[in-house]
Formats: C-alpha cells, sequence, structure tokens
C-alpha cells in the first residue's frame, strides 16, 4: 500500500495549489468583508479559469488572485497581462452563456486582488470588454 500524501513537498512547504488556495480564500474573505457574496471559486473551462466569482448587489464580479513574493518583476497586479485579460473575459462569457446571459444582458465587472509579499490591494473594475 502507497503512503498519502499530506499535500505537502519533501521540505514541509505547502504545494502551489494550496498556496494558491490560501490566498484566493485571503482574497475571498476580504471581498466578503467588503459587502460582496461569494458564488463559486475555481470555475474551469477549456482556456481559462475564474478564480472567484462574487456578487455585489445585482452585478457579477469576475475576481483574478494573483500573489507574487515581492515586486521585483512588476508585483502581482502587473501579472494580468492582456493575454490573461483575454482568458478570462473569454471564460467569463462561458459561464454567462451557461446561464443564458451575455455581456449584454447582465451587469458584470473584472476586479484583480493583487498579493505582493504581505500587501493586499483590491482593483475593482480592473480590466473590462471593452479595453
Amino acid at each position: 500500500m502507497e503512503p498519502v500524501s499530506s499535500g505537502t513537498n519533501r521540505s514541509g512547504q505547502l504545494s502551489r495549489q494550496q498556496q494558491g488556495a490560501g490566498y484566493e480564500l485571503l482574497a475571498r474573505r476580504h471581498l466578503e468583508q467588503a459587502g460582496l457574496v461569494f458564488e463559486a471559486a475555481n470555475v474551469r473551462f477549456r482556456g481559462g479559469e475564474l478564480d472567484l466569482i462574487m456578487r455585489d448587489q445585482q452585478r457579477w464580479v469576475f475576481v483574478e488572485v494573483r500573489y507574487r513574493r515581492n515586486d521585483r518583476f512588476g508585483g502581482a497586479a502587473a501579472s494580468v497581462t492582456r493575454q490573461k485579460q483575454q482568458k478570462l473575459l473569454r471564460a467569463a462569457a462561458i459561464w454567462l452563456a451557461m446561464r443564458n446571459a451575455s455581456f449584454d444582458t447582465c451587469d458584470c465587472r473584472f476586479d484583480v486582488v493583487a498579493i505582493t509579499g504581505n500587501q493586499l490591494e483590491w482593483l475593482p473594475d480592473a480590466f473590462n470588454a471593452e479595453d
């Protein structure tokens, strides 16, 4: 019988996936404290993933959570490139279509929660389909 993995690597550190889940939970709690309502997490489609889907009253909020240990290469917010934005827009469009909705029929926005080191920055309406 093979041993069950504890989810840590050999040095006892959390895996990247576990670290990412922890930062997404931190972002979710921050947004909930600000009044947003959690709907879903880690919604995956071919070609894209939505980290968090929240509601801000009647508006759908699609949230990208990014973490960087430091800002040596521009920090977490700078890592949300135009290419990444396009993937998020496509994933959100698919998610909405599965609910018989679209960007034209729903009020939506795209936020980024950027965590650089210990600094959390929430960027509401960071980009949109018209950019």
